[in-house]
Parts: C-alpha cells; sequence; structure tokens
C-alpha cells in the first residue's frame, strides 16, 4: 500500500499536465469534431457520412493532411466510400465474385482526396486533407466523406466505432470515444422542412503540444527605434546547428527522426537558432495618439513554403484600434486574458503564401501595424511595446528573455513622440505670427 500511493499521485499528476497541456487560454474551445451521422439503412448495414469540422480559431491542418482511424466494434467492412480512401484493404479472402469490400481492416486508416480527383467525390469533400483555421475560412474549415457499412450483425444501426485517432497530419490529438448524441437535422425544400439523420455519434479531439513532442519551430526577435541594438532569437531556439560554422544549409535536429509523411528531409539555412521560421517585431515610431509596428515573418525552410500562414499575437495595445495595412487581420476573443490577441493572415495572390529562402535571398512576408494609444497604459519602458506570446501556425514561438528586450538609453520612462511633417510646418509659419 505505501507503494501504492505515489504511484496513484505521479498517475494524477501526469494526467493534470497533460489535460493542462490541452487547455490553451487563447483558443479555449478549440478543438476539431468527428461526426458520425447514419442517415439510410440498407438490408446488411447502413449508409453513413463522417464529418471532420476543425474548430481551431488559428490552429490549421496543413499537408500532408489528416489521417482518421478508429476500430470497429464487431466485424464491420467498408464496403464502399466516396469523398475518400482507406489506405489498406485487409484480408477480404472470405468473400467472392466481381464485387468485393472497399476495406475489410478491423482498424482502417482513412485518408482524404485531392481536390484534382473528378471520380467518386462526394459532398464536401476532396480538400486534400487541409482545414483551414476557423477565424480565417469558416467554409474550408471541414471536410466530409461517405460510406457504407455491411455485416454490422443484429444491430440494423451498428455500433459505434472505438479507439477513433487523428493525425493532423502529425501526432498530438486525443480523441473522446464516439457517444451518440442528438441526432444531425439537414434542411428540405428550401429550408421549410426539417429532416434528421437516423443516428449520430460524436467525437471531440483535443490537441497538446506535449503529446506531439516536437522542436520549436518558430522564434521571436525585436527592435526598436530608440535602441540600435537588435534583440535576436535565443541561441538553439529550435536546436543547435552543426559545430561547423562555415556550413551553409542544415538538416533540421528532428527531420530525421520523426515521421516524415510527405518523405522530404526538412533543410533550413544554418542559424544560431536554428529555427524554420522568424517573427521579427519592430518598433518602428512612437506618435503622439498613436504607435507604429513593422511586423516580418521569415522562412529560413530551403525546400518548404507555408501556405495560408496565420500568426497570432498578444500584446496588451490590441485592446485598442488598430490598422493592419498587407496583412488580413482581426481580433480574438480570449478567456482571462486581459491582453489584447490578434490573427494576422496573407492576402489571397498576394503574400497569403511565405516562400522558402534560396541561397540568395530568405522568403519573407511583412507588414506594418499602427495601434491608437491607451494613455493609461501605454508606456514604451519595461518592454510594454513589445509582444507577450506569438504563436505562428498554432505553434508558440521562442520568446527572447525579459532581461534581453532593447532597452531605453538613458532609462527615461517617456522619449518625446514624432510629430508629422504637417505639424512641424505649421509650428514653424503660424507660431511667429502668433508670438507678435
Amino acid at each position: 500500500m505505501v507503494l501504492v500511493v505515489p504511484t496513484l499521485k505521479w498517475m494524477v499528476f501526469f494526467a493534470l499536465f497533460i489535460f493542462s497541456d490541452c487547455f490553451d487560454p487563447l483558443d479555449s474551445t478549440g478543438n476539431i469534431s468527428v461526426t458520425f451521422d447514419i442517415y439510410q439503412r440498407t438490408d446488411d448495414g447502413y449508409l453513413a457520412r463522417v464529418t471532420l469540422q476543425n474548430y481551431h480559431q488559428y490552429r490549421h491542418v496543413e499537408k500532408p493532411g489528416w489521417k482518421l482511424g478508429w476500430k470497429w466494434a464487431k466485424n464491420e467492412v467498408i464496403w464502399s466510400m466516396s469523398g475518400a480512401i482507406a489506405t489498406d484493404r485487409g484480408n477480404c479472402s472470405s468473400y467472392s465474385g466481381s464485387q468485393m469490400p472497399h476495406s475489410c481492416k478491423n482498424d482502417p486508416i482513412i485518408v482524404d482526396l485531392s481536390p484534382e480527383v473528378s471520380k467518386n467525390r462526394s459532398e464536401h469533400c476532396c480538400r486534400g486533407g487541409l482545414l483551414s483555421a476557423w477565424s480565417i475560412d469558416p467554409f474550408n474549415a471541414f471536410s466530409s466523406f461517405e460510406l457504407e457499412v455491411r455485416n454490422v450483425g443484429d444491430n440494423p444501426l451498428g455500433q459505434a466505432p472505438n479507439n477513433l485517432t487523428l493525425m493532423a497530419p502529425g501526432p498530438g490529438y486525443t480523441c473522446s470515444p464516439l457517444l451518440d448524441t442528438d441526432p444531425s437535422v439537414s434542411s428540405d425544400f428550401g429550408g421549410l422542412r426539417q429532416v434528421p439523420v437516423l443516428r449520430t455519434w460524436k467525437s471531440t479531439c483535443a490537441y497538446s503540444s506535449f503529446l506531439a513532442n516536437t522542436l520549436p519551430v518558430c522564434c521571436v526577435s525585436l527592435s526598436s527605434f530608440y535602441n540600435p541594438i537588435v534583440t535576436s532569437c535565443r541561441d538553439c531556439s529550435c536546436g543547435c546547428r552543426e559545430a561547423d560554422k562555415s556550413t551553409a544549409s542544415c538538416i533540421r535536429p528532428d527531420s530525421l527522426s520523426r515521421s516524415n509523411e510527405d518523405n522530404t528531409i526538412e533543410i533550413v539555412e544554418c542559424t544560431d537558432h536554428m529555427c524554420p521560421v522568424r517573427v521579427h517585431w519592430h518598433f518602428k515610431n512612437n506618435y503622439m495618439n498613436q504607435w507604429r509596428v513593422k511586423l516580418t515573418i521569415s522562412n529560413y525552410n530551403y525546400n518548404k513554403n507555408y501556405s495560408n500562414w496565420n500568426l497570432l499575437v498578444q500584446h496588451p495595445g490590441f485592446t485598442q484600434k488598430t490598422s493592419t495595412y498587407s496583412f488580413n487581420s482581426t481580433k480574438l476573443p480570449t478567456l482571462g486574458i486581459q491582453d489584447g490577441v490578434s490573427l494576422f493572415w496573407g492576402i489571397d495572390y498576394y503574400n497569403n503564401e511565405l516562400l522558402h529562402s534560396d541561397k540568395a535571398k530568405v522568403g519573407i512576408v511583412t507588414t506594418e501595424i499602427l495601434l491608437d494609444k491607451d494613455p493609461n497604459s501605454f508606456t514604451i519602458s519595461n518592454g510594454w511595446a513589445f509582444p507577450r506570446r506569438i504563436y505562428f501556425n498554432g505553434d508558440n514561438c521562442e520568446m527572447p528573455l525579459p532581461d534581453s528586450f532593447p532597452m531605453l538609453p538613458n532609462r527615461s520612462s517617456t522619449l518625446a513622440p514624432t510629430y508629422s511633417g504637417f505639424t512641424l510646418l505649421f509650428i514653424l509659419l503660424f507660431l511667429p505670427l502668433l508670438l507678435l
């Protein structure tokens, strides 16, 4: 008994640690839901529609896309499928004839079809496994496929599958059991008639960076107009570079060890921080009633572009009115956080793709942000003008230590604000007249 109590304590602590890591105060309701809707019975089973819905505000599913798996409760088989495919047909030797099941695996893995596929499609399918973030593109934040299930046994509507798994695209998601819930309802006759399905099972999949167990992908550097010294990304923020400082290109430390779905080795520019992505925040100007920031995102990958990237920034200044010039942006609600949180993403056909680097230049996207001042809180002392947290594509970026933030040259808490050229011209022309 003496040995059991400490073990239980550690188990409880470990469980609480994992579940707390699943909770994100900047996106308290973020998850991916999986819904099985059985909409028609057949002679030996049912027809179902499976929908994946991304409710994450800023975390999207990128290439090579999601993989969904489960274990059948009995001896069910997937007889046919549209809008997706099972990766393994399994052992179907017990069936004969011209028509064979799509998959006889007891634990099938399902992947999405690419948008270019013209056959075997279903409604809202075939996004190549990609799911957009809910705040950026709700229409492309979900995907569905249809399947016919046979050999369900005595229950004509079957039993819910077990052990639901989601790779999106790598590990990190934990899914709850598929449970019976109120049947999904669709509209008919132009919305005049409500049609519920026969049965609905639903699961919620939560993300944990602890379970994902990946190296950081981004870091943050800082600079300001009042200090010529740039605060660089911390050394080894995303791994440490090779000992040979003359090497120009490096392989990411975890690129060979982790499961690489698209069979590419991630090669990045050799830097002291070794991050594929760097976010630079430059405090550019201090005006009377506003202040200006230049935000730059750099891609140090040599063989990877970031399509439909997004950037989340937590800063108290975002509680005020802001104007963003070269990115799309929106402010997100938060739970228990007084700072403002703004989400940025690229403009279609202009800068929504963060291109890779080459030997000549680094791929970048950049914008300037004009923020109104709150006279009760605005200050440029103690690092107030710099962000509290930054996320790139949902991944937390490594911040510099607070004691390395750009310091005021004379440790004064105020600097004279910048006056516009028009204001200076007005003073020079009319001040002598006022003094007459």
